[in-house]
């Protein structure tokens, strides 16, 4: 076996006197070899640690035949075949801070403690204990999860429920961690520790998802699996028959796929090109590979498939009610509310220039609905289920049901009126849903969202969606996702903070909307100004990516595969082998340009 080894490497033996500078003509190849190439053998080792056989296993394995059997011409085209595609593949992938250091730094680490004689401290926010007073200045970040007692204002707190809505606030009503205060001071008591606070509960399942996020692989590694192995063993039997070290080389490198190397990064840089001149930032280039693979979309509602924009169009007032009142009384209280309708209801009082009345106490519970004192009067906004079981009487005034959202108004203990919302619906969405199964060839489409059950039925009727869930929580969502991609690749799209684990599960995510940084951190795409057009012209340029680079890497592949034949019969020498290999990428990156250069990319659909 060795004796053999030395008839197919006769250069080795040499080696060690060539290396102390005997061939000095060789000395500035020698150098590229020490800068360049000592990389390449330390990632080849750690492919070799790892049991991988990716697309640039080849070209690793003719580096160091290279160097053993003094083919220093031919190891300097390889170096930059290698560093020329590496350094490609680095550009494509830059992506920006990752999720989880996005939302650390909206978290304060210093908490303002209200001690009872009024003196405020600075604590750390671990040291926070539940019936703590602590003082929120404006523009700062909530520490922990409250109830303000004291103080009248408005917090942003957008980053959790995706809608671009300012809430007020006044003593009883609730205080979320991370919302970001107002113009006033607020008192709140803490309800719970800062570290079991609602965000820190999204943190923990932001970094459980970014742990278990799907581990895929390129379309590069995947091709070059299968045909680095075959190339490999083919050359070893070319060297073995014919006794020639030099066809063994020479095999090797016309093997050496650069196709995938080099072609693959430039296609995908041209697609990330023609995406940001639609406004698409892609912040992961795999998501471009990846999409045209998905066969579930799942969708989040509010913002996503709506425009996020509930409007009150209808009011129903009780026996005896004046609809403008109870409308002024509603709307003074829903500024202290954190519910999306809330705006819905104070947008239908401005327009009817209904003046709103001082409130003196508010107080939104979880599942208990909205309840204060307004202008002497005692208010509620609650909704029909909870009548059902805690005043029958008043539940049966109540108009019949109707499609999209509702909630019900008491005053001062009596049925005041029912308000009915819709959300309306993007103006493209009934028809992006339903070309997604003809032409993208999606399987399955769903509907997951926090919202009731009721409006999310009516959306999901109006736009053809089968399947639809709804009141699911950010854990239950991250569940659902990964559940669905482990029987098929999905492709999940939704715009808050709370939809932010469950994009970073998914095969692909796309967030959407501008309102959180957070949630473009874990998405694959972002679309800025929302829109499904833009969406059906980002999967149009995966497909029409995929394409071309499929042609780029097949065509190279077989090219390589007749230039072998021509190696193994000794008509091609190695330093010619790397030559005509560049010759095989030229035309690989020339085809993989076509796509930045000269190919439209048009939606199916039109925005209305």
């Amino acid at each position: 076996m060795a004796g053999h080894f030395i008839l197919m490497f006769p250069e080795a033996v040499g080696l060690p006197d060539m290396m102390l500078g005997q061939r000095t003509a060789d000395l500035p190849l020698l150098v590229l070899f020490v800068i360049g190439g000592i990389p390449i053998l330390a990632q080849l080792v750690i492919k070799l640690l790892r049991r991988e056989m990716g697309a640039d296993f080849l070209a690793a394995i003719a580096f160091v035949t290279g160097v053993v059997l003094a083919e220093y011409l031919a190891v300097s085209l390889i170096i930059l075949m290698l560093t020329g595609g590496q350094v490609l593949e680095g550009f494509a992938m830059r992506k920006a801070s990752s999720a989880l250091n996005a939302l650390a730094k909206r978290m304060p680490s210093v908490a303002h403690r209200k001690s009872p004689d009024g003196e405020i401290t600075d604590i750390a926010i671990d040291e926070i204990d539940i019936g703590d007073l602590i003082a929120v200045f404006p523009h700062e970040t909530a520490p922990a999860d409250g109830i303000v007692v004291d103080g009248h204002g408005s917090m942003d707190e957008s980053y959790l429920t995706g809608e671009p809505y300012v809430v007020g606030k006044a003593p009883g009503t609730n205080v979320l961690s991370g919302a970001i205060n107002g113009e006033a001071v607020l008192i709140i008591r803490a309800e719970r520790r800062a570290r079991d606070s609602r965000y820190a509960q999204i943190m923990d399942v932001m970094a459980e998802a970014e742990q278990k996020r799907p581990r895929i692989r390129r379309l590069g590694d995947q091709i070059g699996a299968w045909f680095a192995p075959a190339a490999l063993l083919f050359a070893i039997l070319v060297g073995y028959l014919s006794d020639d070290s030099s066809r063994f080389l020479a095999v090797l490198v016309v093997a050496t796929p650069c196709p995938l190397l080099i072609a693959i990064p430039i296609t995908v840089m041209s697609a990330i090109s023609i995406a940001a001149r639609r406004g698409i930032v892609i912040r992961d280039p795999t998501v471009l590979e990846r999409l045209p693979t998905c066969q579930t979309a799942i969708f989040d509602k509010t913002g996503t498939l709506t425009y996020g924009r509930p409007e009150l169009v209808e009011v129903v007032a009780g026996p005896d009610m004046d609809d403008d009142l109870v409308l002024r009384l509603a709307a003074s209280l829903e500024r202290y509310s954190k519910h999306p309708l809330a705006s819905a209801v104070l947008n239908a009082a401005r327009d009817r220039k209904l003046p709103l009345d001082e409130v003196n106490h508010a107080s939104e519970k979880p599942g208990q609905g909205l309840s204060g004192q307004v202008d002497g009067h005692e208010v509620a906004v609650t909704h029909r289920n909870k009548l059902m079981k805690s005043d029958p009487e008043i539940a049966a005034l109540l108009p019949d049901t109707a499609a999209g959202l509702e909630c019900v108004v008491l005053v001062d203990g009596k049925y005041g009126a029912t308000f009915r919302f819709h959300d309306t619906p993007r103006a493209e969405g009934e028809s992006f849903v339903g070309h997604l199964g003809d032409i993208h060839h999606f399987k399955k489409v769903m509907l997951l969202s926090g919202d009731r059950e009721s409006e999310v039925s009516y959306l999901s009727e109006l736009l053809g969606i089968s399947e639809s869930l709804a009141s699911q929580s950010p854990e239950q969502k991250v569940a659902i996702v990964r559940e669905e991609t482990a029987k098929a690749p999905t492709l999940f799209m939704g715009d808050g903070i709370n939809d932010a684990p469950a994009l970073a599960v998914a095969t692909v995510g796309i967030a959407f909307g501008k309102e959180s940084a957070v949630t473009a951190d874990a998405a694959g795409a972002v679309i800025p100004e929302a829109s499904l057009v833009t969406v059906d012209e980002l999967l149009h340029i995966s497909m029409a990516m995929r394409r071309i680079l499929l042609q780029s890497v097949i065509g190279g592949m077989v090219l390589s595969i007749v230039a072998m034949g021509f190696a193994a019969a000794g008509y091609i020498s190695p330093v010619a082998g790397a030559l005509l290999q560049e010759g095989i990428d030229i035309i690989a990156i020339l085809n993989a340009l076509r796509l930045a250069i000269a190919h439209d990319i048009d939606a199916d659909i039109v925005e209305d």
